[in-house]
């Protein structure tokens, strides 16, 4: 995982996102996830593309039922956009480089 990507977990959710004053990106995965293979280069460009900006986090859902099921995450990967705090966007599958910066752009 890139240094620019915070790792989420239970534990620190409510501390790094949901009182996070700004906009956060969550990538909900899990290491047996075919696309979250895929789309994890595209999140770790994001974090440093868009550092200072946006922060990014990373959650492995097998790891993190309790905010798996606070999201009701349904499938994988999961992006959930959040401003100051709120989800403001979310995205199930995965991205290219350029749907992820639309998707960004049009809510940052």
């Amino acid at each position: 995982m890139s240094e620019a990507v915070l790792e989420i977990s239970d534990s620190n959710y409510r501390e790094l996102v949901a009182e996070h004053p700004g906009p956060m990106l969550l990538d909900v995965w899990a290491s047996w996830c075919g696309p979250c293979r895929l789309i994890a280069p595209v999140i770790a460009w994001a974090a440093s593309a868009y550092e200072g900006r946006l922060r990014v986090g990373k959650a492995d859902c097998d790891a993190n039922p309790v905010l798996v099921e606070s999201l009701a995450v349904k499938g994988l990967p999961t992006l959930v956009l959040f401003r100051d705090g709120s989800e403001i966007r979310r995205h199930e599958g995965v991205l290219t480089q350029a749907q992820l910066i639309a998707f960004l752009d049009a809510h940052l």
